[in-house]
């Protein structure tokens, strides 16, 4: 998750994603919409799984390294004219990281891991006026995710949601950020825990400062992993 590692890879594949499918199967909220406000978001809660990668996870991040390449290039780049960023991604998610996330909306996680993927679209214009204007506010286009939930229970439960993500920008930081969750498609007790669960976020804006968390941490760190290769596509 150091795409976080949510929407899940983007800045956002790497960032945003992890948290739309993460709180997705809450079942249900200790917290109400009304009281979710006075929840605090102290910033990041995932990391890089305990112990090793499986060979899944390995393949998986395999897979994202050319997308986080050309996501960094524009990130780090003022040239806006080279084609637009589009990637499929795919992250599992580990139980016990998922249960940290969700706890941060006051919600338990009853599954096991999840299987999550997206079609990442970014305007890279959009990443180069984030990082070279005081100001910026960028909103992404709407994302529809895809997950599959693990429980030794229940066996598999699928579902998906849309969200357009939008962050704000200043100095070439992210400083604030909302998920804007949309469309949920899935079975109709999940639908409900995820519709409360995203709607208080919706809100108040729980989820806000681990968003820039991540973020900034793949502007920074994570694209540092892979200076070498997008700074020779400058």
């Amino acid at each position: 998750m150091k795409f976080a590692s949510v929407l899940f890879a983007s800045a956002f594949a790497f960032s945003i994603v992890p948290f739309t499918c993460s709180i997705a199967v809450a079942e249900e909220p200790a917290t109400a919409p009304a009281d979710a406000a006075k929840a605090s978001d102290s910033g990041k809660v995932l990391g890089d799984p305990d112990g090793p990668l499986t060979p899944e996870e390995k393949a998986e991040k395999a897979s994202r390294q050319a997308c986080k390449v050309d996501l960094c290039k524009a990130f780090h780049s003022t040239d806006a004219s080279a084609s637009d960023i589009a990637c499929h991604v795919v992250k599992s998610w580990r139980k016990e990281q998922l249960v940290k996330l969700v706890g941060k909306l006051k919600v338990t996680w009853p599954y096991d891991g999840a299987h999550c993927s997206t079609d990442l679209s970014v305007k890279r214009g959009d990443l180069v006026k984030a990082m070279t204007e005081p100001k910026a506010e960028v909103v992404f286009v709407k994302h529809t995710v895809t997950c599959s939930i693990a429980s030794e229970k229940k066996g598999a439960t699928d579902f998906s949601f849309d969200l357009t993500p939008k962050v704000t920008f200043e100095n070439g930081k992210a400083i604030k950020a909302q998920a804007q969750w949309g469309k949920i498609e899935a079975p109709t007790l999940i639908k409900s825990a995820l519709w409360t669960a995203t709607a208080a976020d919706n809100t108040v804006n729980i989820l806000s400062g681990s968003i820039v968390e991540e973020v900034n941490e793949f502007i920074t760190k994570r694209c540092d992993e892979v200076k070498d290769q997008w700074a020779a596509k400058q």
